[in-house]
């Protein structure tokens, strides 16, 4: 039986019926976990490397982030015997393929960072002159 790829699913068919992809979607498509696969796409980091790289991230949800990564196969946590002990986390082979899709997508935020943000501020401008205008769900 051939591969099924994202192009040959219809698209309610994959929301109802493929939960395994769509919780994996979710996961790697959170904001935390492309941030670091960015930042180990080019060796180990620590920790505190990594906190400090990100910003704005709270230790426990770089903890829960980095506990996800190993859970999936991405990442691996090495524990080196030194007092005080040393962690570092570092792609896996799976989390290196992960890394072309996440600096893709990287990339397209870049280029499209002006646009999307004149788009907000359209939309914002909008709900403030009318009130009624629809919030969304």
């Amino acid at each position: 039986m051939p591969p099924i790829t994202l192009q040959k699913m219809d698209t309610r068919a994959y929301a109802l019926d493929c939960p395994r992809v769509s919780a994996l979607l979710s996961s790697i498509g959170d904001k935390w976990t492309v941030l670091v696969v960015m930042l180990l796409r080019d060796g180990a980091l620590r920790f505190s490397e990594l906190k400090r790289e990100i910003g704005g991230i709270s230790q426990r949800m770089l903890t829960l982030t980095l506990r996800g990564l190993e859970r999936d196969g991405l990442v691996v946590r090495t524990v080196y015997p030194t007092m005080p002990p040393r962690v570092e986390y570092e792609l896996t082979p799976l989390g290196h393929d992960l890394r072309s899709p996440v600096e893709a997508l990287g990339e397209w935020v870049l280029a499209h960072l002006d646009v999307i943000d004149q788009a907000r501020l359209a939309f914002d401008g909008k709900r403030l002159m009318n009130p009624t205008f629809p919030a969304g769900n």
